[in-house]
């Protein structure tokens, strides 16, 4: 048996068929010169190219944009270079030199299996809207900071593309929300990159919790970084040569560039963007859209979440705490020695991390999912799912409304460390209940002359 939603739930299953594409992108039929780029002059391609041997023909392929050339991205472009079934057409980055090493790599590639040292098919761009602007690119995938998420998808969605978008959702509810009514109109399929969904452990872990096996689930506890910062303290510096800041500020208030913020390429560390208010929601969201989204999954709520939140009050409450309408409660924290979800029942208890699959008591994970058991949506392969899924128009394992009910959990959370206080949250109509202060800060003003139409 199963618990996952049907379709009279209103909720199609992740696999379920969604809206049918936009007859403009069922796949164009390329030549042979279009394989080897848009920008390149007709070349002579070796038969492996062609399809020829078992090898994906160019009319087969999904062509890809990349936008957001950072360290994230860096696996996603290899990833797609080395699939025969993709091939990559252009780059986007605001940070010329990373943009620049970036294209060298994947012409590089392809030059290398081509036996083309000429090779130029992979087109660079610094605006993104140029990039989406091509009719011949079938998918964008998305890995810049969070607050350009949903600008970039909303218009790669509306130019008749399919997303890949890095996690977390958006920067804000609202902005998920507006994500989630973009793809429904314009029939896009949208994997969110909360890759965990397409692990063995987890996926196993959840299936052992939603079966049954450790009793009806009362406690969990989610074990990753706090709130962001605010970035306004930070001093001015000298923006470095190549990088466009006012683009990469985008949508974001003005302020003075800081080597904090977008360091240069000589960094070995991840950007310290994430922990600033401005660009992202700190660990809660950054991590939070991995362990959030594991808890959200284990607990049957891809389509809904918590009624209540309260943050530590260095009294009675000593941790931020949600709960559930069926009685859960959810911790930020704690747990037995579990550095990222602990579901724990009458009958025991189920942990799990990246590597790391353990249960209360043992014998509990020694038999695998039987037929009669919760069976979740199976994936190997995150990117894989999404390019199965964009051949046969059905929704990803982590759909973007998937995606954005996570991102909901760890935004809230968020939002009641910010005004200290304990907030109702109604799932159904995604507001805070009775509370003007808490919802305004759904959303937030983007700087002009950056928004999205179809936030309300």
């Amino acid at each position: 048996m199963s618990n996952e939603p049907n379709a009279s739930d209103g909720y199609p299953q992740p696999g379920a068929a969604g809206p049918p594409a936009m007859n403009r992108r069922q796949f164009l039929k390329r030549t042979a010169t279009a394989v080897v780029g848009v920008a390149a002059a007709p070349q002579i391609v070796p038969a492996s190219v062609l399809g020829i041997n078992g090898a994906t023909p160019p009319s087969d392929r999904i062509t890809i944009g990349c936008v957001g050339m950072g360290k994230q991205m860096r696996g996603h472009l290899g990833t797609f270079l080395r699939n025969q079934s993709t091939q990559v057409l252009a780059v986007c980055d605001v940070e010329s030199i990373r943009l620049d090493n970036e294209l060298n790599r994947a012409n590089g590639y392809y030059a290398n299996v081509l036996d083309k040292g000429g090779y130029g098919g992979v087109a660079a761009y610094k605006d993104f809207r140029d990039l989406v602007a091509r009719d011949d690119i079938d998918a964008v995938v998305i890995a810049t900071p969070n607050h350009w998420h949903a600008l970039i998808a909303v218009a790669a969605m509306k130019s008749g593309k399919d997303v890949y978008c890095e996690k977390p959702l958006a920067l804000t509810i609202g902005e998920c929300q507006a994500m989630v009514k973009v793809a429904r109109r314009y029939g896009r399929v949208f994997q969110t990159g909360s890759q965990q969904r397409s692990t063995y452990e987890f996926r196993f872990a959840c299936e052992m919790v939603r079966s049954g096996r450790i009793g009806k689930v009362h406690t969990v506890h989610v074990n990753v970084g706090g709130p962001p910062h605010e970035s306004w303290h930070l001093p001015g510096q000298p923006v470095p040569e190549g990088l466009d800041w006012d683009m990469w500020l985008g949508p974001a208030p003005w302020r003075t560039y800081n080597y904090d913020i977008a360091p240069d390429l000589n960094y070995q560390g991840w950007p310290n963007w994430r922990d600033y208010r401005d660009y992202a929601g700190g660990m809660m969201t950054d991590w939070g859209a991995h362990h959030f989204d594991i808890a959200q999954w284990g607990l049957g709520m891809d389509h809904s979440g918590p009624v209540e939140v309260t943050p530590p009050d260095g009294a009675e409450c000593d941790r931020l705490t949600y709960r559930y309408a069926n009685g859960v409660v959810m911790y930020h924290g704690g747990g037995r020695g579990c550095a990222g979800v602990e579901f724990i029942g009458p009958q025991g208890s189920v942990r799990v991390n990246r590597g790391r699959l353990e249960t209360v008591p043992d014998e509990i994970m020694e038999t695998p999912t039987g037929p009669n058991e919760v069976n979740l949506y199976r994936s190997v392969n995150h990117h894989e799912d999404w390019l199965e899924c964009i051949r046969s128009r059905k929704r990803p394992i982590c759909d973007v409304d998937i995606g954005r009910h996570s991102a909901i959990v760890c935004h809230v959370g968020n939002i009641a460390y910010w005004l200290n206080r304990p907030l109702r949250w109604d799932p159904d109509v995604e507001r805070f209940v009775n509370d003007q202060e808490a919802n305004r800060l759904l959303l937030r003003a983007m700087r002009s002359p950056w928004r999205i139409e179809e936030i309300v």
